[in-house]
């Protein structure tokens, strides 16, 4: 018996996403690997992850100005999404943000545009200033990211909070806590999880994940890496779309490869069993 990955996630306007993106924070940082980051992310909309997430703040706008060089000549082909610091999302800020995100991408409109965590503007002028840029064509759509139930719930009762997109979160099989409440919620309304750093953050956390035998001993018996069978875990719910970043074109490719991996019921038990749900409600886990 086997669990098929399927290959599109839809959104609440009918909209269908591959359920792999593509993130870029920390991408553009460097200059010695632009060349090369630029390069890996065409070749991910070649590979058919033509969704490419990234954010004003990524960089202080560096990660924007790479994927704007990266999607010259590609526009029309990819759903662009990108974030808006707290602090700027409502009013005339909100509209001189977007306009620079636009102008720092080299594009006219966004197919996407979230708010990047949730600060001190109440969400009531933040939903009027995102509806209010959909009118004015500078962005298709909106969303939220690192909202919890309890903001999801407080959103839609706001008049026009029900045309929240999606909600990116922090998700991966060390960090499950949304699957308590928040994404069975968001899966009865119908909003899509965007998970930001499937793959976990580098360092203790990732090496504790693709280290842990039952990952290395499955990934084996599909001769893939670790990391592969993190990503096709990630993405093994039916409304969650994935967006890890990739900076070479080989790790983009390793990326690709892991949204056709089937894995067996048995197999996400195991998972299951090596890195349980927790059976309480914790805090929205953010980084």
């Amino acid at each position: 018996m086997s669990t098929t990955i399927s290959e599109l996630v839809t959104l609440p306007d009918g909209t269908a996403l591959p359920r792999l993106g593509q993130g870029t924070w920390s991408i553009g940082d460097h200059a010695s690997s632009r060349a090369e980051e630029i390069a890996a992310l065409r070749l991910g909309v070649e590979l058919g992850m033509n969704l490419i997430d990234t954010a004003e703040m990524y960089g202080e706008g560096r990660s924007e100005e790479l994927v704007g060089e990266a999607l010259r000549g590609i526009r029309d082909q990819v759903f662009l999404v990108s974030k808006v610091y707290p602090h700027n999302a409502a009013g005339d800020k909100l509209i001189r943000s977007c306009e620079a995100s636009l102008k720092r991408l080299g594009t006219d409109h966004l197919d996407l545009y979230l708010l990047h965590w949730r600060g001190k503007i109440p969400l009531e002028e933040t939903v009027a200033g995102m509806e209010a840029l959909v009118a004015s064509g500078l962005i298709a759509r909106w969303g939220v990211s690192n909202l919890d139930t309890a903001d999801m719930q407080e959103l839609l009762r706001i008049p026009g909070g029900n045309r929240c997109a999606v909600n990116q979160v922090l998700y991966h099989l060390g960090s499950r806590g949304i699957e308590h409440e928040l994404l069975p919620w968001l899966k009865g309304h119908k909003i899509p999880v965007m998970a930001y750093s499937p793959l976990a953050q580098a360092g203790k956390l990732r090496k504790g994940l693709t280290e842990n035998e039952t990952v290395r001993q499955i990934a084996e018996s599909h001769g893939v890496t670790p990391l592969q069978i993190l990503l096709a875990w990630s993405i093994h719910e039916g409304d969650v779309l994935a967006i890890p970043k990739a900076a070479t074109r080989e790790h983009v490719a390793q990326n690709a490869a892991a949204g056709k991996l089937v894995l067996t019921a048995d197999e996400l038990w195991q998972l299951d069993d090596a890195f349980p749900q927790p059976s309480w409600k914790v805090p929205l886990d953010m980084i």
